[in-house]
């Protein structure tokens, strides 16, 4: 990482917002029939990681565009800094990114678009400070040689990394990560943790993660809830969560593998 290019971020837009916390209030969350989120209490911290854990289905991807506002509860309230993220005024007020699983890049134009088109669209800023926002970013990310690339050129981690360095293009006050290692080997996984680290401390960023790997929570998170099947499982601290007794939460973190009762079969019959 760059870091003295990581500080240049004042240089062009002005002194750096200050990061936002996130409220939610008894939010629950249902399609249909299907509850998928049942009365959770959140309280994220200004600047801090907070990882959302939980086996598939459990309603972490859910309860992250609740909290970007692209969703609305059930029931409950989600506020960032005392403001509901669905309204126009919130999002015009705060800089939120989202960091998307797959990467959503557009494949018929280059890096470099993919990065300044947001801005460009929206008139956000002068086109010089566009292209210095967008390759501060990709130097950020080591990706300045890949910016006449197309994403089909590019491999698994270098998409990601370009997905990060788009959301970074929007100066965020809130990061929104989801899955940001899905996909991933464990050495190019390791690569985002530690990129999502070094952004929360250079960017002074509140970062959200969703995420099933298990390393990335307990390394480089301040906390971590742990969702399963809708409800809060645990909320804690990584040393604490590595304490916790509850067997559910225990297998979760660290399950083994028995042929003898193959899950799948318990599954099936439950």
């Amino acid at each position: 990482m760059k870091k003295h290019i990581l500080r240049e971020r004042s240089s062009s837009s002005g002194a750096a917002r200050p990061p936002v916390g996130v409220e939610i209030a008894g939010i629950s969350k249902s399609f249909g029939a299907q509850q998928v989120l049942k009365n959770i209490h959140l309280s994220i911290k200004p600047g801090e990681i907070f990882t959302i854990m939980g086996p598939s289905g459990s309603g972490k991807s859910v309860l992250l565009r609740l909290i970007a506002g692209l969703d609305q509860p059930t029931r409950g309230t989600v506020r960032i800094e005392g403001l509901d993220p669905a309204e126009p005024d919130t999002r015009d007020r705060f800089a939120l990114a989202l960091v998307f699983q797959a990467g959503a890049l557009f494949n018929s134009i280059s890096v470099y678009d993919n990065l300044a088109l947001y801005l460009l669209e929206h008139r956000l800023c002068p086109k010089k400070e566009i292209r210095d926002r967008v390759m501060r970013a990709l130097t950020i990310l080591s990706l300045e040689n890949a910016a006449q690339k197309y994403p089909s050129e590019l491999s698994g981690g270098m998409k990601k990394r370009v997905a990060i360095a788009r959301a970074l293009v929007m100066e965020p006050q809130l990061l929104l990560y989801d899955e940001p290692t899905s996909e991933l080997d464990p050495i190019m996984g390791a690569t985002i943790s530690e990129i999502i680290a070094t952004l929360k401390h250079e960017f002074n960023v509140t970062s959200i993660v969703v995420s099933h790997d298990r390393d990335l929570a307990l390394t480089i998170s301040d906390r971590v809830a742990l969702l399963m099947k809708g409800e809060m499982r645990a909320l804690c601290t990584p040393d604490e969560l590595r304490r916790v007794e509850d067997p559910a939460v225990k297998d979760f973190l660290n399950p083994t593998i028995d042929l003898k009762k193959p899950r799948y079969q318990q599954l099936e019959t439950s």
